[in-house]
């Protein structure tokens, strides 16, 4: 009995110690977890989908490709004008072939022209040539004719046109070359099939 009057204090002790459980301690947290952005990997198409399973972008994309290094589309305003000062042999070759008989026909035009030699220019012509006499366009049929009506067509405002013209800043193009606005015209014609050899000549004269 002695022994129940001593423990009884003790185990009560005890018992007043222990910790207080929670009230539920499946209960969910009193404040929801951070929403987290989604990351690149999660945003993109998951395997087995088609591109058309995401949302396009909306980014503004280019309506055309950008301009690939040596090319043409490459080429800036600078390029155009340099172009424009010094690269007629450059585009008589690359488009019509070997650029020196254009050169020379080029050369023996302006000659003759500042000459005022009828013969000489008319041999450069390509018959029948086609002319502008008085604002109107003909066909000359020969040397002959040409010379008769040199006065006609090689007017002093085309003297001038072909003394003023400068061989490197002719226009090319896959037709001929081109003085001035149109008023003369150089081409060649091929002298055989594969076009090895070529006869080059003025083809149209005249404003």
């Amino acid at each position: 009995m002695r022994l129940i009057k001593i423990l009884l204090p003790t185990l009560m002790l005890a018992a007043c110690s222990q910790p207080t459980p929670p009230a539920n301690e499946a209960a969910a947290p009193s404040t929801s977890p951070p929403v987290t952005a989604p990351t690149a990997a999660e945003d993109a198409p998951q395997a087995g989908l088609s591109p058309d399973a995401v949302e396009p972008s909306t980014a503004a994309t280019p309506d055309t490709a950008p301009p690939v290094a040596g090319t043409d589309s490459a080429a800036t305003p600078a390029d155009a004008s340099a172009e424009a000062e010094g690269g007629a042999r450059e585009r008589i070759t690359k488009l019509l072939g070997d650029a020196a008989p254009y050169e020379s026909v080029f050369n023996e035009l302006q000659r003759g022209v500042a000459a005022g030699d009828r013969a000489a220019v008319a041999g450069l012509m390509r018959y029948p040539v086609r002319v502008t006499i008085a604002g109107k366009n003909q066909k000359v049929a020969d040397a002959a004719a040409f010379q008769r009506d040199y006065d006609r067509i090689v007017t002093p405002a085309l003297a001038t046109l072909i003394a003023e013209q400068k061989f490197d800043t002719l226009f090319v193009n896959w037709q001929g070359v081109m003085l001035g606005q149109g008023e003369v015209w150089i081409n060649g014609t091929c002298l055989d099939k594969e076009c090895t050899k070529s006869d080059v000549k003025v083809n149209n004269i005249g404003q």
